[in-house]
């Protein structure tokens, strides 16, 4: 059991690990929190909570999320957690990954503290989360805690820079996103691509993009991670797990794989993505053979835009800023704070080296709860 945390599951007033039995309270924080509305929590969201934060193969309740029960209220703040297997200059470590940190206003404000200080870093092997806040960041911080500044950022790569605006600007404004408006603005950006060559990804190379199965993905990424001091332990039961919760994520398309090779029949690169036809690209994973990151990305690009999306998006990764960048109509944005804790010296240094392979799978871009309900 964690430092900090009550070691009976029943005990009321303090902060313990969350079991099954708190997921309607739980989940009834969340609409709160992040919904803004106070309503019992569907049938949808209680099982999706489960799912994804009892089912990991490497699930423990020292490892997984944590709540604060107050006495007189019940639950009024909880941190999700997932568990995720890293390797760090060549040890395995169970690491996690926070998904959300809800208090329920001044009442909880007391519980978030106790549970905050459970995550500080002497007490942690390795515990991040990708979409921090600004004030969330200052607490990893002060927690002593650290920032990856590029893994913060988003990447986007417009194949059709006025649809793919008018497709980002429909999130929050639902007339920008009408088919009709879409349609129209697809006609134009097509025939702008005539004039305008640039907009067009080029592959570079005698490169070719098959299909890859989860498997194949797999089977890519091992070899094509190890130059990493610190990147994920893809155990191939942790990997189905990861790719079945993805795949719930209907709102950012179908997930799928893709593997770039060679004339001769050689695996150069693999990356995984969501796929919302005529719409949105989401990459989660892009790997490659180290010395190949411009044939990669640039096979990577050329295939989405033959594929007829509008627009790429991933997040940033330090080894392919060379060539991400080099690509034109991209641009950044920033995403959330990408925050780390750890009490070993070798991961914090080979995190600020740039020595870490993070995100993806291996983080929460994949999550229903940063989408839906």
């Amino acid at each position: 059991m964690a430092e900090g945390l009550s070691t009976n599951a029943e005990r009321r007033g303090g902060a313990r690990a969350m079991t099954p039995g708190d997921i309607p309270a739980v989940a009834r924080l969340f609409n709160r929190i992040f919904r803004k509305h106070d309503q019992a929590p569907g049938e949808d969201l209680r099982g999706y909570l489960e799912t994804v934060f009892f089912g990991s193969p490497h699930y423990s309740p020292d490892l997984g999320s944590v709540v604060h029960e107050n006495a007189a209220s019940g639950i009024d703040s909880a941190i999700l957690s997932v568990p995720m297997a890293f390797m760090v200059e060549g040890r395995p470590i169970v690491a996690r990954l926070l998904c959300a940190f809800m208090a329920d206003g001044k009442a909880g404000a007391v519980g978030a503290a106790r549970l905050a200080r459970t995550m500080r870093a002497p007490r942690q092997d390795m515990c991040f989360s990708d979409n921090a806040s600004p004030v969330s960041a200052d607490h990893w911080v002060a927690a002593g805690g650290f920032v990856l500044p590029i893994q913060s950022l988003e990447w986007q790569r417009s194949f059709l820079p006025l649809t793919a605006a008018a497709i980002l600007a429909g999130t929050h404004f639902p007339m920008a996103g009408s088919p009709v408006l879409v349609g129209a603005l697809r006609i134009v950006d097509r025939a702008l691509r005539r004039l305008r060559p640039s907009m067009r990804p080029k592959a570079q190379g005698a490169c070719r993009i098959e299909p890859a199965s989860a498997e194949e993905f797999l089977e890519c990424a091992g070899p094509m991670l190890e130059r990493f001091a610190v990147r994920p332990a893809w155990s191939r039961s942790e990997f189905d797990w990861l790719m079945r919760v993805a795949s719930m994520n209907r709102n950012l398309g179908t997930l799928q794989g893709r593997k770039i090779v060679l004339a001769d029949g050689r695996t150069i690169g693999a990356f995984l993505f969501f796929g919302k036809q005529g719409a949105v690209a989401t990459v989660l994973n892009l790997v490659c053979e180290e010395g190949r990151e411009l044939d990669v990305a640039a096979a990577t690009f050329a295939r989405l835009d033959a594929e007829g999306y509008a627009l790429a998006a991933g997040m940033a990764q330090p080894f392919l800023m060379n060539a991400i960048s080099r690509q034109r109509w991209l641009s950044f944005r920033h995403r959330g704070y990408f925050c780390m804790v750890t009490r070993h010296a070798g991961l914090k240094e080979a995190a600020e080296r740039n020595d870490i392979y993070v995100g993806g799978l291996a983080s929460e871009t994949w999550s229903r709860l940063l989408t839906d309900f």
